[in-house]
C-alpha cells in the first residue's frame, strides 16, 4: 500500500530526528528474510537501544540531509534496513552482527560513524567498541592504578621497618 504525502513527511521527520541524535548507522540488505525473522530482529534492536527502520531509499535520503549521516545518501541502493545507535556507537553494529551470524541472508552493506562512510567489514571494529559502562570502568581502573600504587609504596616503608626490627630481634634471640 502506497504512503500518502503526509505519511511520507511524518516518516522522513521521524527518521531525521533519530538520525540527528544518533551516534552511528548500519545499513543491511534484508532480502530473503521472513517476517518472523524481521520481527525478531526488531525486538533485539529495541532491547539493545537501536532504532531500526525499513524505509524507501528516496525517503531515507531526504531524512539524512543535514545530519552527519548525509554521507550515506549515495549508497542507499536496494532493499535496505537502517539501524541507528542511540546509546553508544557500537550497539547497532553489535545487534546487526549478532543477528547476521544466525541469519546468512542479512548482509551488511555499509557503516557510518561521525560523518564518515565505512565499508561493511568495519562492522567488526564498531561492534567491538566498549559500551559506555565498560568505557567508564576502564577509565576508572586507569585512574585508580596510580593511587593504589602510591598506597602500596607508602605502606611498604613501615612494613620494611617492622621486618628489619623483627629480623634483628630474631638474630639477637638466636645468638643468646
Amino acid at each position: 500500500m502506497a504512503l500518502t504525502l503526509e505519511e511520507k513527511k511524518s516518516v522522513v521527520a521521524e527518521v531525521a530526528e533519530v538520525a540527528s541524535s544518533a551516534l552511528s548507522a548500519v545499513a543491511a540488505e534484508y532480502r530473503g528474510l521472513t517476517v518472523d525473522e524481521l520481527t525478531e530482529l526488531r525486538k533485539k534492536a529495541r532491547d539493545g537501544g537501536v532504532y531500526l527502520r525499513v524505509i524507501k531509499n528516496t525517503l531515507a535520503r531526504r531524512a539524512v540531509q543535514g545530519t552527519e549521516f548525509e554521507c550515506i545518501s549515495e549508497s542507499l541502493v536496494g532493499p535496505l534496513l537502517l539501524a541507528f545507535s542511540q546509546e553508544d556507537p557500537g550497539c547497532a553494529a553489535r545487534v546487526i552482527k549478532d543477528f547476521a551470524k544466525e541469519h546468512d541472508l542479512l548482509q551488511v552493506r555499509f557503516v557510518a560513524v561521525g560523518g564518515e562512510l565505512l565499508p561493511a567489514n568495519d562492522i567488526e571494529r564498531l561492534a567491538s567498541l566498549p559500551t559506555r559502562d565498560q568505557a567508564l570502568s576502564m577509565l576508572m581502573a586507569v585512574m585508580k592504578a596510580p593511587v593504589e600504587k602510591l598506597a602500596r609504596t607508602l605502606n611498604e616503608v613501615p612494613g620494611k621497618l617492622v621486618r628489619t626490627v623483627a629480623a634483628i630481634r630474631d638474630q639477637k634471640e638466636s645468638a643468646a
